[in-house]
């Protein structure tokens, strides 16, 4: 596909932005980007197009497009007037896939929008790396390899950061218990 817009095919460049928006979203959102991240994967779908001169052809697209992503998403946090709350985050991230289906039990749906709201504070306290890690592994449901290639650290770093911060994260949630940190406390490895 990259070689096919590198010779000219727009159309080829217009399937790979249609094949990775909703991911690059989900991923602005969960980055804190909340309200502009539509403006975040627009600028990053830009300036990955302008970059795909530097583009190695080894490389995986999606985590390579998702540091830009990121990169994108940090610059408009760090420049926005104002912070975005952790309940703004909270509902903007929720608008990306619904997590809750509609026929489900009220009261689990509550428990799980009770998790869910105790993860992402938990995930605010964490360092700036931690919570790359925990977000492109977990929540963008990457894996080890496409993280590290989307954080540009080796894999042995992508698993000692990793493994920092979910022992912190089982630290500031200890209701959830071990594992996976999407899931509940019946999750035990």
């Amino acid at each position: 596909m990259i070689a096919r817009v590198r010779a000219g095919e727009p159309e080829a460049y217009a399937e790979l932005v249609r094949a990775h928006t909703g991911i690059a979203i989900r991923a602005a959102r969960a980055l804190g980007a909340g309200a502009d991240a539509e403006d975040v994967v627009q600028q990053a779908f830009i300036k990955a197009y302008c970059s795909l001169g530097r583009y190695r052809d080894d490389a995986a697209f999606k985590p390579w497009l998702l540091s830009i992503v990121a990169n994108e998403t940090r610059n408009t946090v760090r420049t926005a007037v104002r912070r975005r709350t952790l309940a703004g985050r909270e509902a903007a991230f929720a608008e990306a896939e619904p997590l809750i289906p509609e026929s489900a039990d009220p009261a689990v749906a509550a428990l799980e929008t009770e998790r869910r709201a105790a993860l992402l504070a938990a995930l605010e306290q964490l360092s700036e790396e931690h919570r790359l890690v925990v977000t492109y592994r977990y929540l963008l449901e990457m894996d080890e390899p496409e993280t590290a290639q989307a954080l540009g650290w080796p894999r042995g770093t992508v698993k000692s950061r990793l493994n920092r911060a979910l022992r912190k994260l089982g630290r500031l949630l200890p209701g959830l218990g071990p594992g996976d940190p999407r899931k509940g406390g019946d999750d035990h490895e």
